[in-house]
């Protein structure tokens, strides 16, 4: 694939999240798929490795916590080969009243025209703070 098709699936996978749909989201993503989220697992319970499956639950877990689909807009992209550097923002309200509002920097790494590899970046504290902090 060249490197405009694979921004395209890129895009079109940030564009899944607003389906609301975990399938659909997991879809775009290879059965042998390595989701690596930054953080500390005891903090951040994300955190670490994760198999389609699992991220399956994450996102299914993800909608059942906020008031509509989470929104995950890309901001910038750039690609070599089979990898794409992505610069994302999401946005989602939450059911417990607080605002979902990350900063991502995603490294992925393609094969076949699906995602094989995915290290995310993100705002861990901010993860915490809307997510898991308890109310106060």
């Amino acid at each position: 694939m060249t490197t405009e098709s694979n921004k395209a699936v890129i895009a079109d996978f940030c564009a899944a999240f607003a389906k609301g749909d975990p399938q659909a989201i997991v879809d775009f993503m290879t059965d042998d798929v390595n989701y690596w989220i930054l953080g500390r697992r005891e903090v951040v319970r994300s955190a670490g490795n994760h198999s389609k499956a699992e991220m399956r639950r994450i996102f299914e877990l993800m909608n059942e916590r906020t008031r509509k689909p989470m929104t995950f807009t890309p901001k910038s992209m750039i690609a070599e080969g089979d990898q794409v550097a992505l610069e994302a923002e999401s946005y989602a309200e939450l059911t417990n009243g607080r605002v979902y509002n990350n900063r991502y920097h995603l490294k992925i790494t393609l094969r076949d025209g699906k995602l094989a590899s995915i290290r995310e970046y993100l705002d861990t504290q901010h993860v915490y703070d809307t997510w898991f902090a308890p109310a106060s």
